[in-house]
């Protein structure tokens, strides 16, 4: 290749790149993100016989060669703050957290509202009746879709008595617990009347407080449709219109572990 014709060759090279760059960045450049994602300190909540987050220092100061440098160790349970559900958790033998594909994490949402009936009775199940009246006001679930569920308790967080219904700890305090649920019969609908990628919603578990079978679990991640728990500021999402990203650490093997999950809402920000 003569050098012209390499130096030419460089230069649509550049100015293809930049386009795509550009075609990018306008992608995200009218509207917001919004962090889904309670943060991780010794508040974040788990359930009552999980190992609470510990943040330890290892390091934070100036080394001997008069340079800063910080570094912490962390430990806690797989499921507790802002966290996904993978299937292995109630499914033997289907997708663990890391075998779980991007596309299933990222998808447009739809947002179904029961805040007004959850704050009336902590154990209240969403049903298909609740299902089927969002559908009547804004169209069919679209396939592929993140089903997200706005109960109104991550106004609680993080007072463990309120957000959880006790803050006992320990085995006898699981039968204290109080928060809204998905109701299994209406798990069942959404995995066999609808193709979804994932639910999420803004309690400690995708079944209520009061469960003792944990039956929309068992629903959900038969058909290996994983389930984000303790979701933030669901109260700043649309009904309709928002894209999600959740990422979970990719621990090998893993039940569960801590989401950084946030969305995307088109528009004047």
């Amino acid at each position: 290749m003569n050098a012209p014709f390499a130096q030419f060759s460089s230069l649509i090279f550049l100015v293809s790149s930049l386009a795509g760059l550009a075609a990018a960045d306008a992608l995200f450049s009218d509207g917001r993100w919004i962090d889904l994602t309670h943060e991780f300190s010794s508040e974040t909540l788990y359930w009552p016989t999980a190992e609470r987050f510990t943040l330890e220092t290892e390091f934070h100061g100036q080394t001997p060669k008069g340079y800063f440098y910080a570094a912490n160790r962390y430990r806690a349970s797989e499921h507790g703050g802002t966290h996904i559900d993978a299937p292995i958790h109630f499914a033997e033998g289907h997708k663990t957290v890391d075998q779980l594909p991007l596309d299933q994490l990222a998808g447009a949402a739809v947002v179904v509202d029961v805040s007004a009936k959850a704050q009336k009775d902590a154990d209240y199940q969403i049903t298909i009746a609740d299902l089927k009246a969002w559908e009547e006001k804004h169209g069919q679930i679209p396939n592929g879709a993140i089903v997200l569920f706005h109960t109104g308790f991550a106004r609680y967080w993080p007072d463990a008595k309120r957000y959880l219904g006790t803050d006992e700890k320990g085995p006898d305090a699981v039968a204290k617990l109080h928060f809204p649920g998905l109701h299994p019969d209406a798990a069942r609908w959404l995995v066999t009347e609808r193709t979804i990628k994932a639910v999420g919603l803004d309690t400690a578990s995708i079944d209520y407080g009061q469960s003792t079978l944990f039956e929309s679990h068992r629903i959900l991640f038969e058909k290996n449709t994983p389930a984000f728990e303790n979701v933030a500021a669901l109260d700043q999402l649309p009904a309709t219109g928002a894209y999600i990203i959740a990422l979970p650490m990719k621990i090998k093997g893993g039940s569960g572990g801590p989401l950084r999950i946030v969305a995307w809402i088109a528009g004047k920000r």
